[in-house]
């Protein structure tokens, strides 16, 4: 009887170790049914072996895992995977469950087979991650659950099939929440299900959503150890993070037929038999209860959700300041952080320059000097004198200089001083600042420079000022602004470079509440007497203050900002763009550009105002801003 039982399993393995290569189109692909942990590398797949007493869902989830790995061995490029990846471990494993999905959804929709099989892996998976837990179990990981919720709702996208019956109660009780915040994103996975790499920037936009800073904007650094047969569990769920695996091919699930031709087929079929009648009754696991993971977020609403009505308050601005750069501190400091800033621009400053030199050209391409010759009056016309020499019957010729028609200009750049930009990115952006200023002013064109963010992180003296009031409810914006100065419009460069090494400062960088530091820029250049007035705004996330959000709505300063924006592209003469770093700001403005690296900056800075000064389109007249902040 052992016998015969192992014999049924041997045929069990054979027919689905053949069904996994056809699956992946590799022949060469190797299957080894082991002991050690399941999973993927080197072109070969380990399973676990079937367990002594088997049951029909023992045979379905094997099956399914066989499936899963082979599907990722053809659809999916771990090195590719690898370099996208967010650095945190939740947004990695988000973003790991996010390609599972995609690589699983190309099978499922052309297998009616393999999608039954991988239903019964995504339960699994769905218990594994704590989806059938009760609401006060605090003993799963909430990165885990958070990955969980996140892989199914895409699945729904890409598949049209159910949730897990165990998950059904709590994907519902959170459904409201992230669809609401990413569901516009993920309704684009569909376009991009057979491009790993658009996926990959997808959902880096979807993570930095979803968790604000925690997303992670490095990426973790290549490591030759690590294998997607480490991926934990019996599931390839989180198989991504592993080298193993790099040439898996760009076929397209839909080219796999329903049945193979072939002695595979056939064997898939005996397997099936064999597994089957070893299978004992299937033992039903009912799900337990609901447990919604508490999940920083950022929120991120479609702009026709906002009310018309002013909604936006502040509690008190009594402890606010708008300050220049140099008096936040002393003269010395400022020239030992600008020395520290020097320091940085050594490694980057060719390129960055050499983009800065090609906007020069193209600046000062449209101020060339235009003459008017052979007219009767104005400056005379040296030239052309010749001619009265030759014949003195021949008048006198003129000349005139034409009117240029490049507009008297000015550029704030209104930079993001809040603590995410820490690092690398405030040095960029302030590297590309320095050389901006420098090559437009050398154009005519002047530059402000202007920094965004907190006195405090958890709300200052506001907050203070609230509760000794008794904490009244929607106090509205919590916390001290800090507005600063880094060089004004009619300062020239030279005297202003040393305020720049303030952002290099520790400490300075907090809180960033971008509606008013928005609406504080463009009233300054509203002021402004130059006919052309160009606003440039560099972040990298959505507006975040911890003390304001805790007793607000949570889109209260994002339903904000995209009210000011929406006032300023649509009824102000000031001409709005903004560059976000390592996230998504094109749901934000009209004009904007995404950067998933900060070192791309220079480059967006200096093409995006290239396109300014070539593109002249004809601005609204101003009206007045009052009612959105009051």
């Amino acid at each position: 009887m052992a016998d015969g039982g192992r014999g049924k399993k041997d045929v069990f393995e054979r027919a689905l170790s053949a069904c996994a290569r056809s699956l992946s189109d590799d022949k060469a692909l190797e299957v080894e049914f082991t002991v050690d942990r399941p999973g993927l590398s080197a072109g070969t797949v380990r399973l676990p072996h079937l367990p002594h007493k088997v049951k029909s869902r023992d045979v379905a989830e094997l099956r399914g895992m066989a499936d899963s790995y082979a599907l990722r061995h053809r659809h999916h490029d771990a090195a590719l995977h690898r370099k996208l990846a967010p650095g945190s471990p939740m947004a990695r494993r988000i973003f790991d469950a996010l390609e599972t999905v995609r690589v699983e959804a190309l099978g499922a929709r052309a297998l009616s087979g393999v999608r039954d099989n991988l239903d019964v892996l995504t339960d699994k998976r769905a218990r594994q991650d704590g989806l059938a837990r009760p609401l006060d179990d605090t003993s799963q990981d909430d990165a885990d659950r958070l990955a969980g919720i996140i892989g199914l709702l895409a699945r729904e996208r890409l598949t049209g099939a159910a949730p897990p019956e165990c998950a059904s109660a709590m994907l519902e009780a959170c459904r409201g929440q992230y669809e609401g915040l990413i569901g516009h994103l993920l309704d684009q996975m569909e376009d991009r299900i057979d491009d790993q790499k658009g996926l990959a920037v997808l959902a880096r936009s979807l993570i930095s959503t979803l968790l604000g800073d925690e997303s992670g904007n490095e990426t973790p650094e290549d490591n030759p150890e690590e294998s997607e047969s480490e991926s934990g569990g019996d599931s390839p769920q989180g198989s991504d993070n592993g080298d193993g695996e790099s040439e898996g091919g760009e076929g397209d699930g839909a080219e796999m037929g329903e049945d193979s031709d072939g002695p595979e087929a056939g064997e898939e079929d005996a397997g099936t038999e064999a597994a089957m009648d070893m299978a004992d009754d299937t033992e039903a696991e009912a799900g337990e209860g609901t447990h919604e993971g508490t999940v920083p977020w950022r929120p991120n609403r479609p702009l026709e959700t906002l009310p018309d009505t002013p909604f936006y308050s502040v509690f008190t601005d009594a402890f606010d300041e708008v300050i220049k750069a140099e008096e936040l501190c002393d003269a010395d400091e400022l020239e030992r952080l600008r020395k520290y800033l020097d320091q940085q621009m050594a490694a980057l400053s060719g390129a960055v320059s050499k983009l800065a030199n090609r906007l020069q050209r193209r600046l000062l391409a449209q101020q060339r000097r235009h003459w008017q010759f052979d007219l009767e009056e104005g400056l005379l016309d040296a030239a052309r004198l010749s001619r009265v020499v030759t014949n003195p019957t021949h008048p006198l010729s003129y000349k005139m200089e034409s009117d240029t028609e490049f507009r008297d200009t000015v550029v704030t750049l209104l930079l993001d001083n809040s603590g995410s930009m820490r690092g690398r990115p405030i040095s960029i952006a302030a590297i590309s600042a320095d050389i901006l200023a420098r090559t437009l002013e050398r154009c005519g064109v002047k530059v402000e420079i202007l920094g965004f963010t907190t006195k405090a992180w958890k709300g200052g003296q506001s907050r203070e000022e609230w509760l000794k009031a008794g904490r009244p409810k929607s106090p509205g914006r919590l916390n001290d602004l800090r507005h600063i100065i880094y060089k004004t419009a009619d300062a020239p460069w030279r005297r202003a470079r040393r305020n720049l090494g303030l952002m290099m400062r520790e400490g300075l960088l907090k809180e960033n509440i971008d509606g008013e530091a928005l609406l504080w820029a463009h009233q300054r250049l509203i002021a402004r007497p130059e006919e052309r007035r160009i606003l440039m705004v560099i972040s990298d996330g959505a507006p975040v203050d911890d003390s304001t959000l805790s007793v607000n709505s949570g889109t209260y300063l994002e339903n904000h900002l995209r009210q000011i924006i929406k006032w300023i592209e649509t009824r102000s003469p000031v001409e709005l763009i903004a560059i976000g770093i390592g996230h998504d700001v094109t749901r934000y403005y009209s004009r904007a550009v995404t950067l998933l690296d900060a070192e791309q900056l220079g480059g967006a800075m200096t093409e995006q105002l290239a396109a300014l000064f070539e593109e002249t389109p004809p601005r609204p007249t101003t009206g007045s801003a009052a009612g959105l902040l009051r």
